[in-house]
């Protein structure tokens, strides 16, 4: 067989049984540039003949870089996984054999998981869970903290990006996606990009720009021996790969938020942040979001294209024109503000803040600052690690709170809508954030939450795997303390469900909602 012949034989013989030396059937998936044999325990992956204008498949040996490389880059984060590439072979007799003979392709041999392992399929059955989506998002921080830096000019990368989608909405068939959205995304894009260029470059010679994973989407994140799991990752080109690491991670942001999973976005995103203290990128994320949206757009525009039935295609352009408009709606992000969130340990400011941190700004939602999470990165541990007493003095909480107010205002200055989860108990502090606001000329709510004394012991003794450290003798401690004038900030009951409080919160920040 010939590199320019095609993979019909091949494909037939990694089709049957027999190749595998296993007695079940093979379950084949086909992508457009690649085809996917599931066998016995294995999965084995075979690059398509293939050359796209982002990709070229069409000789053994690419396929056999491409391969390499694939196993190669995978490993960095599901090293259990992908186990080898192996050779489909042609013996001496004419037959085709995998791992022996002379190379006519070759596969990424991989173990097998169970479908319903993929984060996707997960969401589809409800919402990811809290503890999952932590750890996700801690994963996605250190592989992101160990990738290689590329130095480069950041600004050039992103427009490159957005004309290159923009180039691919053209090649469009017409009537696949509105024209004129499509020049508005573009026009959009590129204005933002302008206001953005210092701040881009500023971070790709800071170590922001590096070789990610590229292709962040739940379809490519499974639960794998019970940790959360990166995998198949963007592998046939580097240049594509090598990019902001916010960009990288706004593909997962988008996938969640477009599935309406809005809640599961804010949490993964303000993990995200503060396990890498990000701040002076977050100005960049409604670029990033809305790059990562027209991507899907047009890669799911030319999948209408090519669907034989009008069902098909009528759902395959719905979901394309989706993305086009969630592209457009990124860009356009709400002014921002400031909202504090104050109360005893127990009242459940972290629960209230978790749920309204979706529901406050543009996507992914307000920048969610926690005294008792900064208080650990501070510290040099991870959230949920304990602190001794020594951690809580007054003078370091002092400087919690200062750097609480440094890292709002940084976040108001990227345009983000701010959420700030502390006790609040000292009225300095108060005025203090409330001062935040009022120099960075954004509006401000402050809401005290309250609860029986009763309430308050119960729920902090019941935490697990919580940022904060306290516990009833905290408790019966701060219910002496002298809070001082409280008018200047809202009152909500706090002493019911989850709900309750998130509806009664609501009402004070979005009157009428």
């Amino acid at each position: 067989m010939t590199e320019s012949e095609d993979q019909a034989e091949t494909i037939a013989f990694l089709c049957r049984t027999k190749a595998y030396g296993v007695a079940d059937t093979v379950k084949r998936i086909d992508t457009h540039a690649a085809v996917v044999f599931l066998a016995g325990e294995y999965a084995f992956k075979l690059k398509r003949a293939v050359r796209y204008p982002y990709l070229d498949f069409s000789t053994v040996d690419r396929r056999r870089a491409v391969c390499e490389a694939e196993l190669k880059l995978n490993r960095r984060t599901a090293p259990d996984i992908y186990l080898e590439a192996r050779c489909v072979g042609r013996m001496s007799d004419g037959s085709l054999a995998l791992g022996a003979g002379e190379p006519v392709d070759w596969v990424v041999v991989m173990r097998r998981f169970p479908p319903e392992c993929l984060l996707e399929a997960m969401a589809k059955e409800g919402p990811l869970a809290p503890d999952l989506l932590r750890d996700l998002a801690d994963g996605i921080a250190a592989f992101h903290d160990d990738a290689e830096v590329v130095p480069c000019a950041g600004a050039d990368r992103v427009r490159s990006v957005i004309d290159g989608n923009r180039a691919s909405m053209d090649a469009l068939s017409d009537g696949l996606l509105p024209k004129e959205d499509c020049a508005r995304l573009h026009e959009g894009s590129l204005a933002l990009l302008e206001d953005l260029s210092s701040l881009l470059d500023a971070r790709a010679r800071s170590g922001h720009v590096r070789h990610c994973h590229g292709d962040l989407h739940l379809a490519n994140i499974c639960l794998w021996k019970g940790k959360p799991t990166l995998f198949d990752c963007l592998e046939f080109d580097p240049e594509l790969a090598t990019t902001d690491v916010l960009y990288d991670l706004a593909f997962l942001i988008m996938d969640l938020w477009q599935r309406g999973l809005h809640e599961e976005a804010s949490l993964v995103f303000n993990r995200y942040c503060d396990m890498r203290a990000e701040n002076d990128g977050l100005a960049a994320m409604p670029l990033f979001l809305s790059m990562r949206a027209a991507v899907r757009a047009h890669v799911g525009a030319r999948a209408a294209g090519r669907q034989e039935s009008a069902a098909g295609f009528d759902a395959k352009i719905g979901e394309a024109r989706g993305y086009l408009s969630a592209a457009l709606a990124f860009l356009d992000r709400p002014a921002p503000r400031l909202v504090a969130v104050g109360g005893l340990s127990g009242t459940g400011k972290s629960t209230l803040a978790g749920r309204l941190a979706a529901r406050l700004g543009g996507a992914p939602g307000a920048r969610w600052l926690r005294s008792d999470v900064l208080r650990k990165r501070m510290a040099g541990v991870s959230p949920e690690d304990r602190l001794s007493a020594d951690a809580y003095t007054r003078d370091h909480s002092e400087a919690v709170y200062r750097r609480l107010g440094e890292e709002a205002r940084m976040a108001l200055a990227a345009g983000a809508t701010v959420l700030v989860d502390a006790v609040f108990a000292d009225p300095a502090e108060r005025a203090a954030m409330a001062a935040v606001a009022g120099n960075n000329g954004v509006p401000f709510k402050g809401l005290w939450l309250e609860a029986d004394p009763a309430v308050l012991r119960e729920r902090v003794g019941a935490r697990t795997g919580d940022a904060s450290d306290a516990d009833a003798a905290v408790v019966d401690r701060q219910l002496d303390y002298a809070l001082g004038d409280l008018s200047d900030w809202h009152r909500v009951d706090a002493g019911g469900t989850p709900d309750a409080t998130l509806a009664a919160a609501r009402r004070v920040i979005e009157p009428g909602s």
